[in-house]
């Protein structure tokens, strides 16, 4: 079974949030960002039903170069494979051009199922 896990990184809840000086978003510098708790769950039941079925997670993120980080750690948990989409277009896409954009890139393979947090 073929099986992807889309990911996402999302500020510390234990962190201190700032608000750029704009008012647009927050201020990210120095801000530790980690995988998105419901999303860890997804991943965790990816790969316990990939070692059920003898099968492979592949891990699917977008966003900035941080988001490797992410993928590292997925990949460390037992991932097979992971996919970062990354390109400027896609910098400060609402939910409707993020999940588009997702939804391509899943596409363009043949996976048995798709898991989300």
């Amino acid at each position: 079974m073929r099986i992807a896990v889309c990911i996402k990184q999302v500020p510390d809840t234990e962190a201190r949030l700032r608000v750029r000086r704009d008012g647009t978003w927050l201020d990210e510098e120095d801000l530790p960002f980690v995988i998105n708790e419901s999303d860890e769950y997804a991943l965790e039941e990816g790969l316990s039903l990939a070692e059920k079925t003898g099968g492979e997670v592949v891990v699917v993120s977008l966003g900035p170069e941080r988001v490797r980080e992410a993928l590292r750690k997925a990949l460390a948990v037992g991932a097979a494979r992971a996919v970062h989409l990354k390109d400027p277009a896609f910098l400060g896409g609402d939910a409707l051009a993020t999940g588009r954009a997702l939804a391509a890139a899943l596409r363009r393979e043949s996976f048995d199922l798709v898991l989300t947090g």
